[in-house]
């Protein structure tokens, strides 16, 4: 044996006891993605949460060198999407992104042929939709104080529109009303944008409207806006309070979207996409061009988006258990 064949063999079986001592899931994790990974997003395209896809898929597939393709499957209120994701291999190639309709379901619903806790693993938060009180001009309340107080009066009433039975703005205003003690009248309507043409011709008084929809209208002075209805005040629009500060304190309402994988997603594989994902969606250029379609990064790890999940569920099973909300 000569000597270069001898070290030869050396270097082979130190490289190979190296990698027997690293640990299987090291492995696992560094041989993933190997090729491109399908985002199954329940909503048609256009709409907040694709365009939220749509934003981060971009970077990610940038950051794995493997494309994030989006896969629109709409219908049933987030209901279509989410079962064909539940039933994919459980391999970190095809993921789901879930929005507050997901937590709404359940209760709205009933049984659903997932379960959205129990057949997914949550692997983070991804963007909170802010929602705004808006309501037309002829309104005499400039704040959620006086906006309470008004709705008070004499048996007044008024009217808010939603962007459908059972959506997100409609659960904000029946929240509103439990916690004010106001009796707005929901108007359904088929989509936010029909809602919006009805405030500014004044047929309804007020709405809990998304950002997308709302912020030209009150950039333009043509709508008021009386609160922001989340924890927090807006970055898109910093000045305007919150409901909570401005005179309904610990009121809070906000639509969001979710990252989740399918169950049993392998822990090493879930982890390097929590770790990923919240790169990404840290990325100053990211978070600019959630900010620019109407949505807040919102990142986080797996075990705080586990919580929050099923606190929303808790939180609007009892809205539309007490206002007696239908699907219908």
């Amino acid at each position: 044996m000569t000597c270069s064949s001898a070290m030869r063999r050396r270097l082979i079986a130190t490289g190979l006891l190296g990698i027997a001592a690293r640990p299987l899931s090291a492995l696992a994790t560094d041989a993933w993605p190997a090729k491109p990974v399908r985002l199954i997003v329940p909503f048609p395209p256009g709409g907040p949460v694709d365009s939220t896809a749509r934003i981060f898929s971009q970077k990610l597939g940038e950051m794995w060198q493997y494309p994030v393709v989006i896969d629109n499957r709409a219908g049933a209120g987030g209901t279509i999407g989410a079962t064909v994701a539940a039933k994919e291999a459980p391999d970190g190639y095809t993921l789901f992104l879930g929005s507050i309709h997901h937590a709404v379901n359940p209760s709205l619903m009933g049984k659903l042929p997932y379960d959205i806790e129990k057949d997914f693993a949550p692997v983070s938060f991804a963007a909170m939709f802010p929602v705004f009180v808006v309501a037309h001009p002829s309104v005499p309340a400039n704040n959620i104080k006086e906006l309470i107080a008004y709705a008070k009066q004499g048996g007044r009433t008024l009217a808010y529109g939603s962007s459908g039975n059972g959506g997100g703005t409609h659960l904000a205003g029946e929240l509103f009303n439990m916690e004010a003690g106001t009796k707005l009248q929901h108007i359904p309507y088929k989509g936010s944008g029909p809602a919006m043409n009805d405030l500014l011709g004044g047929q309804v008084q007020l709405m809990f409207s998304d950002a997308p929809t709302a912020l030209q209208h009150i950039k333009s002075g043509r709508i008021k806006v009386l609160g922001v209805a989340s924890r927090k005040r807006s970055n898109m629009l910093p000045d305007v309070p919150t409901v909570a500060e401005s005179g309904l304190p610990g009121y809070e309402a906000y639509s969001w979207a979710a990252l989740f994988a399918p169950a049993h997603v392998s822990k090493p594989i879930l982890g390097k996409i929590n770790a990923d994902f919240n790169i990404a969606m840290n990325d100053a250029g990211v978070r600019q061009r959630l900010l620019q379609a109407g949505a807040e990064a919102d990142p986080g790890s797996q075990e705080q988006m586990r919580q929050r999940l099923h606190s929303e569920i808790e939180k609007w099973r009892k809205v539309i258990q007490t206002a007696g909300i239908t699907s219908g």
